[in-house]
């Protein structure tokens, strides 16, 4: 019973200091820097530019720490990520999970190719992580309703392996095989969710 006490009181004392919950308006305001690329309210206007917007907290934190620690490269980023300490990381994560999602093109422009990049991620069992809805979890990125043309070069980059960072090994298992109609085929349908 003492020991596990001890174990207990140990614990709080080496994680309490970093277990404080996130500040969400911290978030906000150094997600000002974001803007310009990422957009308000962190839903992308820009070609290739992912939108932030609802993308899990853990998710958003784990890339900065990438993009920090220059484990995944981006010149624009660099500069940016820098900048940041680890509360900023916890705050902007919590801040762009927080934000509604980004609202899919309506109509759907081409049904077909929506059912075939249903059926490709289907086959590529995407919803294992992505959850059945895209929205993503934890770690795990949101790619429902996110931009069409930046799926379409992510899921390019991992079957190329120049994607590095968090679920390369799983994501260039799974789009290695893609052909490229499968890749653009499965980026419409994911956007129009």
């Amino acid at each position: 019973m003492r020991s596990a006490m001890v174990g207990a009181l140990l614990a709080f004392t080496i994680c309490g200091p970093f277990a404080h919950a996130a500040d969400v308006a911290a978030g906000k305001v150094k997600a000002e820097l974001c803007v310009g690329c990422h957009g308000e309210g962190g839903i992308s206007q820009i070609e290739n530019i992912p939108s932030l917007a609802a993308q899990p907290d853990q998710f958003i934190q784990w890339q900065l720490v990438f993009f920090r620690a220059g484990t995944r490269k981006n010149e624009q980023m660099q500069p940016i990520v820098e900048q940041l300490n680890n509360e900023d990381i916890r705050n902007l994560g919590a801040y762009f999970a927080s934000l509604e999602p980004p609202k899919a093109p309506k109509p759907d422009d081409n049904p077909e190719l929506s059912k075939k990049g249903a059926q490709a991620a289907a086959g590529r069992r995407c919803a294992s992580c992505h959850t059945d809805s895209y929205a993503g979890t934890k770690g795990v990125a949101r790619i429902a309703g996110q931009r069409e043309e930046y799926l379409v070069k992510a899921l390019r980059e991992y079957k190329s392996g120049m994607r590095s960072g968090g679920a390369m090994a799983a994501m260039a298992d799974v789009a290695y095989p893609l052909s490229e109609e499968e890749i653009e085929a499965l980026a419409h349908f994911l956007a129009y969710l």
